[in-house]
């Protein structure tokens, strides 16, 4: 019984990130900034759908993350991380993005990176 449950849920995540991605597409103007939250860290890639390319990536493992924060998954380190990435966007001169939040609900440590993105100047 068990084991059904674990199934399932796997097979609704899977639907609804088919879902989402349907309506999102990250072109080489406008990349697609992808979050991937585990229970201790948080992953984020910046993709270019047309191509297939990873223009860049962030993480709470990185040494720069480290140095700006101790906690790795946290509400604060969501808000470090958003920060990192977009000052690494901006170097790129990419400032239009679409967000990917995932499988994920837009609240908590999703909400606060995207808005920490659009405090350092990213539209999306």
């Amino acid at each position: 019984m068990y084991k059904d449950k674990v199934i399932l849920k796997k097979i609704s995540r899977i639907r609804k990130r088919k879902r989402i991605r349907k309506k999102i597409c990250g072109v080489s103007d406008r990349p697609r900034v992808h979050i991937f939250r585990s229970n201790r860290y948080i992953y984020t890639q910046v993709i270019d759908d047309e191509k297939g390319h990873i223009l860049m990536s962030a993480s709470t493992l990185e040494k720069e993350f480290r140095g700006k924060n101790k906690n790795y998954k946290n509400k604060e380190a969501s808000k470090v991380l958003g920060e990192i990435l977009a000052q690494r966007l901006k170097k790129k001169k990419i400032n239009k993005i679409i967000f990917d939040r995932g499988v994920y609900p837009y609240h908590g440590r999703i909400k606060i990176f995207a808005e920490a993105m659009r405090k350092e100047g990213l539209t999306f």
